[in-house]
């Protein structure tokens, strides 16, 4: 079995920075890709970022230049540093892994179980 353990994440004022951290724990051979994806009340599921194994990068919109997704490969951690961070970005962050082998034919995809950051002004 994957387990995915989310840390990180509380309570900041706007303008002030947090990171949020993932570990994916089992038997794992590899994974694809980790990402971030969040939630606020009443809006859908979105993408944060997301980092594939050979580093490439991809950011939503609202968060590009404020956030930085980086991954350790050796750990199979996916982090998140947010920066310049405002109240619209008070969500629960869920991190993912896709593509996790663990000695089968096939990877799957886990998820976290979400961790609040909630951005006061």
């Amino acid at each position: 079995q994957v387990q995915m353990v989310e840390s990180g994440g509380g309570l900041v004022q706007a303008g002030g920075s947090l990171g949020l951290s993932c570990k994916a724990s089992g038997s794992i051979f590899s994974i694809n890709a980790m990402g971030w994806y969040r939630q606020a009340p009443g809006k859908q599921r979105e993408l944060v970022a997301h980092i594939v194994g050979g580093g490439s990068t991809t950011y939503a919109s609202s968060v590009k230049g404020r956030f930085t997704i980086s991954r350790d490969n050796t750990n199979n951690t996916v982090n998140l540093q947010m920066n310049s961070l405002k109240p619209e970005d008070t969500a629960v962050y869920y991190c993912t892994a896709e593509g996790v082998y663990t000695g089968g034919y096939r990877g799957y995809d886990y998820w976290g179980q979400g961790i609040q950051v909630t951005v006061s002004s």
